[in-house]
């Protein structure tokens, strides 16, 4: 069963649709891009499949036991977060707190889960310092890090490499497609439709009226692709 089913969706905010008829699912493993000009949706659309905007239509299940409150973000920065004062080990084991329950501290359990994935994000020699004195590209495996401690099923991300240069970003990147590979179901929103094609298993091209939801491959043969000035595959 797919880990979400989106069927016939409205997006919008304030009353007004922004995009309309969206249908397709996410099954264990793929790697969904999500593209289309800005004010389409696609911001829209991640908030309501982890349940933070609702629909004006349509409905999400989900399926394969996934939850809303259990998907791993990684949401857009704003100067606000970047400036977060709180040290990297704060930071990432409060993507632990949904397994606390009704418990009012970190048990050994969460400890090991953060330590675990920033060493695997490569970050935990940074565990004492201030998020704030990072740089964009630590900052982004910090948040990476604190993701994957809220979900070891499917990550959603919106824009993470806005504000990093070219190198970092090719890196960052390149991360996302390695936990892929580890088996990590991956939503990513992205305005760098060429990073999409070749990353991603499958592209959901988010407009008003009309939307495209396809293989990578069925994408680079479609009319939304050769718009853009892309070639055939």
């Amino acid at each position: 069963m797919a880990y979400i089913q989106c069927e016939d969706l409205i997006l919008g905010y304030e009353g007004t649709p922004v995009a309309e008829h969206i249908s397709f699912s996410v099954a264990q493993g793929d790697y969904l891009c999500i593209v289309g000009e800005n004010g389409a949706g696609k911001s829209t659309l991640m908030k309501s499949l982890l349940g933070l905007t609702p629909l004006m239509g349509g409905r999400i299940v989900y399926g394969d036991g996934l939850e809303a409150h259990a998907i791993g973000y990684l949401p857009q920065q704003t100067f606000v977060q970047k400036d977060f004062p709180a040290s990297v080990w704060e930071i990432v084991l409060s993507g632990t707190l949904s397994q606390c329950g009704w418990r009012p501290f970190f048990q050994k359990a969460q400890k090991q889960l953060a330590e675990k994935n920033m060493r695997r994000m490569d970050i935990w020699e940074l565990r004492k310092e201030c998020y704030r004195n990072l740089s964009g590209g630590q900052q982004q495996r910090v948040l990476l890090a604190r993701a994957l401690c809220a979900s070891s099923k499917l990550l959603v991300l919106d824009e993470p490499v806005t504000g990093l240069d070219p190198r970092v970003t090719m890196e960052f990147y390149q991360l996302i497609q390695v936990l892929n590979q580890e088996g990590l179901t991956i939503i990513m929103v992205s305005h760098d439709i060429h990073a999409a094609v070749k990353y991603a298993s499958h592209i959901l091209h988010v407009e008003k009226e009309k939307s495209f939801i396809g293989t990578t491959q069925e994408y680079r043969k479609s009319d939304f692709w050769k718009e853009l000035g892309g070639e055939d595959a």
